[in-house]
C-alpha cells in the first residue's frame, strides 16, 4: 500500500476518480479535472491509496488559515471505494492527513459532512472527531451544487 499526491495532470486521475466518484456522483471526469484544476490554485490537493495500481480511498484537501481555527487542514473530500471499506484505507489516510497537518504546524483537521451520511460520521467519531456546529449554505441560480441530500421519511 501507497499514499501519493496525485496532481490533475498524474495519468492515475482517472482511477482516482473512480473512487471520488462514489461521493461526488454529480461530477464527471472532465468536471473533476477543471475543479481540481482551479482549486488548486487556493492550495487544494488529492491524496490517494493505491493497492497497485488500484486506487482504494481518496481525500482532497488543503491547509487553510481563518479567523475560527487558525492554521488548519480542510479536508473537503474522504471516502473510501465501497467495496474496500472496513479495511483500514480510511483510516491511513486519516493519518496521512493528521501528519501532513502536524507538519504544516495546524493546530486542527476540519471537515463538513452531510447530515444523511451516518456510515462516515461514526468513522469521524473513532477517528477523534467531533460535531463544532452547522454548516450553512446559499445557493444562486444556475450554480453548479452537490445533490440534495435525501429528505427524512418520517
Amino acid at each position: 500500500m501507497i499514499i501519493a499526491e496525485v496532481a490533475p495532470e498524474d495519468p492515475r486521475l482517472p482511477a482516482v476518480f473512480e473512487v471520488m466518484r462514489e461521493l461526488r456522483t454529480h461530477l464527471s471526469l472532465d468536471d473533476f479535472r477543471r475543479l481540481y484544476g482551479e482549486a488548486q490554485a487556493e492550495g487544494y490537493r488529492v491524496a490517494a491509496v493505491f493497492e497497485g495500481d488500484e486506487c482504494r480511498a481518496v481525500a482532497g484537501y488543503r491547509t487553510m488559515v481563518n479567523m475560527t481555527s487558525g492554521r488548519h487542514v480542510y479536508v473537503d473530500d474522504l471516502v473510501t471505494a465501497e467495496r474496500w471499506r472496513s479495511h483500514g484505507y480510511g483510516r491511513q489516510l486519516n493519518e496521512y492527513l493528521v501528519q501532513r497537518a502536524h507538519d504544516q504546524g495546524c493546530g486542527s483537521i476540519q471537515l463538513d459532512s452531510w447530515v444523511h451520511r451516518a456510515d462516515a460520521h461514526h468513522f469521524y467519531f473513532r477517528e477523534h472527531y467531533r460535531i463544532m456546529g452547522f454548516h450553512f449554505g446559499r445557493y444562486f441560480d444556475g450554480a453548479p451544487r452537490a445533490p440534495e441530500p435525501p429528505k427524512d421519511p418520517r
